[in-house]
């Protein structure tokens, strides 16, 4: 795991990092691209380098964006999606295709950044939660406390004193009991506030209207509660998640969100060469609008969304793109002018496929290891075998679609189909994968061209 992340989404910590230690984290779980690697640390850094600049210095400062250009399946989502992960930034990745699907205007552009806030909002509310948390646990004991020890009417005269104190060791005794899970099946009925479902208002793209209209109609409309019994043990969460609800200042939130979104948020734009126009002129129209569209976007400007104003001057964009039947020049030369950084993804060979399968955190051999050892299946790949494994794979990649490391996921899965099925029955045993094992259950695809395009 990134250990940086245990500071927190956006924690001043994570920000820090120096180019170096940003390539080492990616270097982590992705084989190769270093020219890549280089540009987006260095691209973080300036971020960081930004912020300490004077407040007249930082608004003339813009964000370098990069352009990538790769055949799928070499790490070009990854590393933005590691990059982010590590900064505590908020993230979103869109197909620019998917503009061009319902004719020229297509779909909203500007909802890209309307998902990024809302992104951000999910970082910063969990941010400010982990403040909150002690305050709500101690909210939600006392109430649980006032159903499993209601407070006993005065009765008035000497016995008043008494009955409040035998009140409070009770109270107390059962405070102690609550901690230590005594009352953990004990029924308790209490009163929760039903959520409303989202209303749907109106044509289709009404989710970005300018204001938010749910929120408008959760004030307007009486809330609902309904009268349910829980055990303590299910109460507790139930009350600690409303007492959470309660103490958070959304508003903080929201302007807190919108200044994280602005300031370091990534936007990843998949896809970029099919917005390429084309010799098809039926397409053109459309992908240039998409073109147009997206440049007020990446050059600056400012969206209007429900939790206010986001101005996308320093929002970093990644672009990526196969860039097969095109080039990076076919884009409209304003569009290009806004992705100074190019850099360029190299095909994957048999040395890197044997990286993959051995080197990250998240390697495929250590995914399916650790699936089988929960069926008590012990799972063993020689080096043999990754080699045969790389192979395989590069040799598929040359003869029909080059999809990159995204092949080994249909390899492995066709080589563990028998032993994934078979664990459950198999209770406890070894297996160990070798170059034979591979060569057995592989071979004769890879080597029927016909089959290999249907299967791998």
């Amino acid at each position: 795991m990134l250990k940086l992340n245990d500071q927190g989404a956006g924690g001043a910590s994570s920000r820090n990092l120096t180019p170096r230690e940003v390539v080492a984290e990616l270097d982590s779980y992705i084989v190769g691209q270093a020219d890549a690697k280089r540009a987006v640390a260095i691209a973080v850094r300036n971020r960081w380098r930004r912020q300490q600049l004077s407040e007249e210095m930082r608004a003339e400062v813009a964000p370098k964006n990069i352009l990538m250009i790769g055949p799928t399946g070499v790490g070009k989502t990854e590393i933005a999606r590691r990059l982010a992960r590590l900064t505590g930034a908020p993230f979103i990745k869109v197909e620019a295709t998917k503009y061009t699907e319902v004719g020229y205007y297509g779909r909203d552009v500007e909802s890209m950044i309307r998902e990024l806030v809302d992104n951000a909002i999910v970082l910063v509310r969990e941010r400010e939660r982990s403040s909150v948390e002690k305050a709500a646990h101690e909210r939600a004991e006392e109430r649980l406390l006032d159903l499993l020890a209601p407070e006993p009417l005065d009765l008035g005269g000497e016995d008043q004193d008494a009955t409040r104190q035998q009140y409070q060791r009770t109270r107390e005794k059962m405070r102690d009991m609550l901690r230590t899970g005594e009352l953990d099946e004990r029924k308790v009925e209490m009163d929760v506030e039903k959520k409303a479902a989202p209303m749907m208002i109106g044509p289709m793209g009404m989710e970005n209207m300018d204001f938010d209209m749910q929120g408008l109609f959760d004030k307007i409309m009486p809330k609902n509660t309904i009268h349910r019994e829980f055990t303590v043990a299910a109460a507790k969460k139930v009350m600690f998640e409303e007492e959470c609800d309660r103490l958070l200042d959304s508003e903080k939130i929201n302007s807190e969100a919108i200044d994280l979104a602005e300031n370091g948020g990534i936007v990843f734009l998949d896809e970029i060469d099919k917005v390429v126009a084309t010799e098809s002129k039926s397409a053109d129209v459309s992908r240039q609008g998409v073109q147009r569209d997206l440049l007020p976007i990446v050059e600056g400007t400012t969206i209007q969304t429900r939790y206010g104003h986001v101005s996308t001057n320093h929002i970093l964009f990644v672009a990526a793109g196969a860039f097969h039947r095109s080039v990076p020049s076919d884009l409209m030369p304003e569009l290009q002018g806004r992705f100074p950084i190019r850099v360029e993804l190299t095909d994957l060979t048999k040395e890197d496929f044997m990286r993959i399968l051995r080197e990250p955190q998240n390697a495929l051999t250590l995914q399916y290891t650790a699936l089988l050892e929960t069926e008590g299946v012990q799972l063993e790949f020689t080096e043999d075998a990754i080699e045969a494994l790389a192979d395989c794979a590069y040799r598929v990649n040359q003869s029909t679609q080059n999809i990159g490391a995204r092949r080994l996921y249909t390899m492995l899965e066709r080589l563990l189909e028998e032993v994934s099925f078979e664990a459950p029955d198999m209770k406890m045993g070894k297996v160990v994968v070798n170059a034979v094992y591979v060569s057995e259950r592989l071979s004769a695809i890879t080597e029927d061209e016909d089959l290999n395009k249907f299967i791998l």
